[in-house]
């Protein structure tokens, strides 16, 4: 399993278009077989901020079966008016993980 971190910066007037746009994108990654869950949390000391995570099965998983899948399209043009808004998009190796 590999995590995708997607960091934003996205204007205060802007907030609620950002969540409603990943919350149409959030279809198409609950029915793709290489997502294994996915956030989208709202800093709270700079509520500007935006951080997605996606857990992927892979790196291969992700850009070479879900951005190839019929549906990626749906997915792209929902987050594509906040691609200016990104500070990093980058996959993460999860070196050990903790559960309450």
């Amino acid at each position: 399993m590999v995590v995708e971190y997607i960091r934003y910066t996205v204007p205060a007037d802007r907030a609620a278009e950002f969540e409603q746009a990943y919350k149409a994108a959030s279809a198409v990654l609950d029915g793709d077989e290489h997502c294994l869950a996915y956030e989208i949390s709202r800093g709270v000391e700079e509520p500007e901020h935006f951080v997605v995570r996606i857990e992927w099965d892979s790196v291969e998983g992700h850009e070479q079966g879900f951005r190839r899948s019929p549906r990626f399209g749906e997915f792209f043009q929902a987050v594509r008016p906040f691609f200016d808004q990104i500070d990093e998009m980058k996959h993460y190796e999860v070196r050990q993980s903790y559960r309450p």
